[in-house]
């Protein structure tokens, strides 16, 4: 059984100040979709850069065989988590390249199974052949252009910090907090 009942006046107030800094965020975002890919990208270079040094710690203080290599590898993370934070536009490219090679392969690879592919009807043949199409296209448009492909990453970014600012907004407002409860009735 579900129950409702009213949040705290503390929470809904860390609620709608939440929301309205999301909101606001994601209108940045949307305004400019590269700030929200870049930052993603500055965000996923800062959480790299603390595993590289927890490797090199874990390699210095705990023995074994492999701690050389930990201290090697984190080392390798390290660097390369610096120079994306040092360069985020440059890095946020690259990654976008990289999915874009992927999007490729991944619509070579439809194409080649949509055409050899015997057990499938027709229909779903030629529709997997169709979405390989459709993914080379994409996958071409992103390499030779990779900016699109950052302004498409950043609109996805502001969309989802929009509904995610609106949802916590609304529970601040409402107050509702629905809690589940057993009722041994």
């Amino acid at each position: 059984m579900t129950t409702t009942q009213k949040s705290p006046n503390w929470l809904r107030v860390i609620q709608i100040g939440l929301g309205i800094l999301i909101l606001f965020l994601s209108i940045v975002v949307l305004i400019n979709p590269i700030i929200g890919a870049i930052s993603v990208i500055f965000f996923l270079a800062f959480l790299l850069l603390f595993a590289g040094i927890e490797k090199v710690i874990s390699g210095l203080f705990i023995p074994g065989k492999s701690r050389f290599a930990s201290i090697g590898l984190g080392i390798i993370v390290i660097i390369v988590s610096i120079i994306a934070l040092a360069y985020p536009i440059d890095a946020s490219i690259f990654v976008v390249l990289l999915l874009g090679i992927a999007l490729l392969v991944d619509g070579i690879s439809r194409i080649v199974h949509g055409i050899k592919d015997k057990t499938s009807v027709k229909w779903s043949k030629g529709f997997s052949v169709g979405v390989g199409v459709l993914s080379i296209v994409f996958a071409i448009i992103v390499i030779v252009f990779p900016g699109i492909g950052l302004i498409f990453a950043g609109i996805l970014i502001g969309i989802a910090l929009l509904v995610t600012g609106f949802q916590i907004l609304s529970a601040g407002i409402s107050g509702q907090q629905n809690r589940r409860t057993n009722d041994m009735t």
